[in-house]
């Protein structure tokens, strides 16, 4: 319907080519326009390929030789609906050409293509069928029917590829044929008839599993059930009516068993009153540690007393530090003064060779000047001798009575020339005044250096000697008030004395403390322990509390477990005593109980149960048990008879299913419908083939395999391979146009060859085969069931299509110009 190019090989500019009302079409123009790009963009759009690329470069042939970005987009109709395909290819930075988006969406019912021309965004073009150049293949698979190499077949007949369908293989034609019919529908019902049997036997063995399982539901089984019931009816009547004796022996027993039990734990309780052991020196340890606690106080009191004392007299001895500070002061100032002495010696005899080495560098620099002045004395006479050489070379010219070439005046006598050069004895005398100057200099240099470092000292020296003065004043004024050494040495002495009487103090402080800590714990540890032992009493005693027992005397804990422990005593044996008749009277109680039991477990064993502990559960349970068996006999007698119905269906739904999967096989059906489809093909094409060749030829089929009959040559039948160019083109238009104009009629649900786009040499037929070709396309065309478009650059076959579109090409760009009707 619509072709939308921009950048895509020779359309650099952006170009629209709407076929809108052309079935019939003419792509013309010069060879290399740029006619059979179009064909191109409309098969890159769709599989992103183009036949003639081949595989060299792929989609790098998209772009136009100095773009960066190719978009394509092709609107098309097939089976009624409308699409838009769209592709861009955009060139990196590294110059790798790649896929920069492809999609393919379904548009919406009567949409205008004209609205693309106004702006809209991909989202208005319809619901998005793939996203993705991987999504595309599946997706334009579903809606166009054909695969790219089909497509090309049958659709689209690119230059060199016009023949394909002619010369392809039985198998690839008939694989062609089968998407072209939607023939894999019945391969698709035969997969399904063949599961659906497959399911079919899985569901029969199921259900005669489940049969097999249910062999317990005959009617005799049924009837044992039913006995089963009334049975365990009749046990339930039983113990209903023996229950009650049984409960009021039951009650009996149990008040009997309550006083006996009542009496053991009287007894028990009383006789566990035991005074424990170590109650009566328990009393005496309590005194002992009482008197340690208040003995270890009063050590302690006296211990401070001392540690007071001591340090008041070492607080009154004066400060341990200011003394030792003006010893330190006395000690600092002795090395101060060594140090000065020192210094001082050393800062007279670096000022002397300070002294010495400026003389020496004086001296050193009066023996530069020497040298600068003989070595220049001696470049001179050596300027002297080059000169007297130049004189004596020129003299060997001069001759008496001629001029002079230097000062052109007449010369009257020639000078002798000298026998020997003075220049080497000047030269030698020169380089021995320069390493006489150059020694001199380097000794200048050194000494200028040593004076440097000399003066650095010495200014070091001074500036630490003048910081050592500095400090004696300071320390004198800090030992002004100072008592000499040894006084400051013997009042140290009798601190450090003080200060070790103190430490020993304060040493018998902390032992007599520690001492008192343990004596008040062991004091709280034996008075806790008398208080657990008569919380234990009490204890006791409120545990018999309600026997009345006697009162107890809270100063003397031995006395009162003794009173207690013989109450308990007495106690014990009194209750004692009555429990053998109370023992008498439960035993019995307990027979009553076991002959009540007895006569209902005597039913339950007649009844084929064992004896329980709960009669009337037991019963219960029973009846319920066997009405519940009753019932599932009589729900699995249902069972059994809906799974034989369902079992009946299932064989019936399996035969059916084989049968129609054994009539669906592809060596049956399919074969005779591909058969039935080449033969129309063939009728067809042989009638349009002996138009084209003027009865010449016709086409027939063997085994898959192409023939043509020429009538020309007594009916020979030759294969298809032997035809020449033209001969070829003409068979290769007749079967395309059987295809677009047979096929397309014989199925409703697959491919449907709604147009055919040829591009190959129409420039080869003469003018009769022409006329008849056009006549044969305008025949198809005029059917108005499918669009007919061809590339050619023949006059004679274009002047004849009513719409044409006219392919131009520039400098820039191609260009395309729909003319016609």
């Amino acid at each position: 319907m619509r072709l939308d190019m921009a950048g895509f090989t020779v359309f650099r500019d952006e170009t629209t080519v709407d076929f809108t009302d052309a079935d019939f079409f003419a792509l013309v123009g010069p060879t290399g326009a740029g006619k059979s790009t179009v064909l191109d963009a409309i098969c890159f759009a769709l599989y992103g390929q183009v036949p003639r690329w081949g595989s060299s470069r792929g989609i790098a042939n998209a772009l136009s030789p100095s773009a960066t970005e190719a978009r394509v987009r092709l609107v098309f109709e097939s089976a009624g609906a409308r699409f838009v395909a769209t592709r861009v290819v955009r060139r990196d930075s590294r110059g790798n050409v790649k896929t920069g988006g492809a999609g393919l969406q379904q548009m919406p019912d009567n949409f205008d293509v004209s609205k693309l021309d106004t702006g809209m965004t991909p989202e208005d073009l319809g619901e998005v069928l793939a996203g993705t150049p991987g999504e595309m293949d599946e997706a334009v698979l579903r809606a166009v029917g054909l695969p790219y190499e089909q497509f090309t077949s049958c659709v689209i007949l690119p230059q060199g590829q016009f023949a394909d369908f002619l010369h392809a293989k039985p198998a690839t034609r008939q694989q062609i044929l089968v998407n072209l019919l939607g023939l894999h529908v019945y391969e698709d019902i035969q997969k399904r008839a063949t599961a659906r049997a497959q399911q079919a036997d899985a569901d029969l063995r199921a259900v005669d599993q489940l049969l097999a399982g249910l062999d317990d539901t005959s009617d005799e089984a049924l009837a044992a059930a039913a006995d089963r019931v009334d049975a365990m009816l009749a046990l339930a009547a039983q113990v209903t009516a023996g229950t009650p004796a049984l409960d009021d022996a039951r009650r009996v027993a149990a008040e009997a068993a309550a006083g006996l039990a009542a009496l053991d734990d009287e007894i028990a309780l009383l006789d566990r009153v035991r005074p424990p052991r170590g109650v009566a020196a328990l009393a005496s340890a309590v005194a002992t540690a009482r008197d340690a606690a208040t003995a270890a106080g009063d050590a302690v009191t006296a211990a401070e007393e001392r540690e007071e004392k001591v340090r008041g007299e070492l607080a009154a001895a004066g400060d341990p530090a200011a003394l030792r500070l003006l010893l330190r002061g006395h000690e600092e100032h002795a090395a101060v003064t060594a140090e000065a002495t020192t210094l001082h010696d050393g800062l007279l005899a670096a000022t002397t060779e300070h002294r010495d080495a400026a003389a020496s560098l004086e001296e050193a620099r009066a023996k530069a000047l020497r040298t600068a002045a003989e070595l220049e004395a001696a470049r001179r006479a050596y300027q002297d001798a080059q000169a007297a050489d130049r004189a004596g070379a020129l003299r060997v010219h001069l001759h008496a009575g001629a001029p002079c070439p230097v000062c052109e005046q007449p010369v009257s006598t020639v000078p002798a020339v000298p026998a020997t050069s003075a220049v080497p004895a000047a030269e030698k005398a020169g380089h021995a005044a320069k390493a006489a100057d150059e020694k001199a200099q380097a000794r200048v240099a050194e000494r200028e250096k040593s004076a440097r470092a000399l003066e650095r000292t010495l200014d070091r020296a001074r500036a630490q000697h003048e910081q050592l003065a500095t400090r004696l004043v300071a320390l004198d004024e800090q030992l002004a008030a100072s008592p000499g050494v040894t006084a400051l040495r013997r009042e140290l002495d009798t601190l450090a004395g003080l200060q070790k009487s103190l430490d020993g103090a304060v040493a018998a402080l902390k032992s007599a403390r520690e001492q008192a800590r343990t004596a008040n714990a062991g004091r709280a540890a034996a008075e806790q322990r008398l208080t657990a032992a008569w919380h234990e009493f009490d204890t006791a005693r409120d545990a018999v509390a309600r026997f009345a027992p006697p009162a107890a005397a809270r100063d003397d804990l031995a006395g009162s477990w003794s009173a207690l422990s013989d109450w308990s005593a007495s106690e014990v044996e009194s209750r004692r005593a009555a429990r053998a008749s109370l023992a008498a009277a439960a035993a019995d109680a307990d027979a009553a109980v076991a002959t009540a039991r007895e006569r209902l477990d005597a039913a339950f064993v007649d009844a084929g149960l064992p004896a329980p502990d709960d009669h009337v559960r037991a019963a219960t349970v029973a009846v319920e048990r066997a009405t519940a068996a009753h019932q599932r006999v009589e729900e699995r007698r249902a069972q059994a008879q809906g799974l034989l119905d369902k079992r009946t269906a299932h064989e019936h739904d399996g035969q059916v299913a084989k049968s129609l999967a054994g009539h669906l096989r592809a060596n049956n059906f399919e074969r005779w419908l591909l058969e039935e489809a080449l033969d129309l093909l063939v009728e067809g094409a042989s009638r349009i083939l002996r138009e084209l060749s003027a009865g010449q030829y016709d086409l027939v089929h063997e085994k898959g395999e192409f023939s043509v009959v020429d009538h020309h040559d007594a009916g020979l039948r030759r294969g298809v391979r032997t035809l020449s160019g033209g001969e070829t083109f003409q068979a290769s238009l007749a079967l395309a146009l059987a295809l677009a104009e047979q096929l397309a009629g014989m199925s409703t649900s697959a491919a449907s060859l709604e147009s055919i786009l040829l591009d190959e040499g129409f420039g080869t037929l003469d003018a009769a085969t022409l006329d008849t070709v056009a006549a044969t396309l305008e025949g198809l065309a005029a059917r108005g069931d499918r669009m007919v478009g061809v590339v050619t650059h023949v006059p004679a076959l274009a002047e004849r299509v009513p719409v044409r579109f006219d392919v131009t090409k520039d400098a820039r760009s191609a260009h395309i110009t729909r003319s016609g009707i």
